[in-house]
């Protein structure tokens, strides 16, 4: 039977890789985004939702998924503590920590009754280090780290099967300004030991592993892709 995937933060970057690898190998990919539709070819339905504005929509409009990809997230440019209002923080980790759970929370119900599924959530370099972002981002990826460690130990015994992957510096819309004039592009590449960015098909190759049925002996890891720049 055709397997269903669901994408959030499908219009761009790893999510819009993730959406067309799934699809060329044959997968039904429904994907969220508040951007426009990325009009892909194949079994892809799409919905123009806000995340922070309610999840009931997504959950009415696709009501059962085998692979739960929980892709978007946002960046807070870096600032410290003192340059964050608590605004911004609860704004950060609605979309980074609250809806990856709240996702997370109504498709498991489901997976428990059919006895499986894979939930992958995208986690980042910040989820294990400081610097990756700044305070909110890195709290927020730290949290979400934890909870793919706990939500995997919870319900191994049931089936379901939990990951994270954690990115480094990825060529996307959210990093762009990293490559305008100035920017710190050619920086992270010098620092990162490969000596370049990662690409967002290289973390939707991995997505697909995991996805496949071939990781059956795998749970709860966390899966760094960053050129290297962890091992220093």
């Amino acid at each position: 039977m055709t397997k269903c995937v669901l994408i959030t933060g499908v219009s761009s970057g790893i999510g819009l890789a993730q959406a067309r690898l799934f699809l060329e190998k044959g997968y039904q990919v429904y994907g969220v985004d508040q951007g426009e539709n990325p009009l892909l070819e194949g079994d892809f339905y799409f919905l123009q939702r806000d995340l922070t504005l309610g999840l009931d929509p997504i959950f009415d409009w696709c009501p059962q998924v085998d692979v739960l990809c929980n892709t978007a997230g946002v960046l807070d440019d870096y600032k410290p503590l003192l340059e964050q209002s608590a605004h911004e923080i609860q704004e950060i980790f609605e979309i980074n920590y609250v809806t990856p759970v709240e996702m997370t929370r109504h498709y498991l119900t489901q997976m428990l009754e059919s006895k499986k599924g894979i939930i992958i959530n995208m986690c980042s370099i910040a989820s294990n280090l400081a610097g990756g972002g700044g305070h909110a981002y890195t709290s927020s990826k730290h949290a979400l780290a934890g909870f793919t460690k706990q939500l995997a130990l919870d319900y191994a015994e049931a089936g379901i099967q939990v990951f994270g992957i954690a990115p480094g510096a990825v060529k996307t819309s959210m990093t762009a300004a990293d490559f305008e004039p100035g920017g710190l592009a050619d920086w992270v590449a010098s620092e990162t030991p490969i000596k370049r960015w990662i690409e967002p098909e290289e973390v939707a190759a991995l997505s697909l592993f995991l996805a496949s049925g071939k990781a059956s002996a795998m749970q709860g890891q966390i899966l760094t892709v960053d050129g290297g720049w962890t091992l220093k």
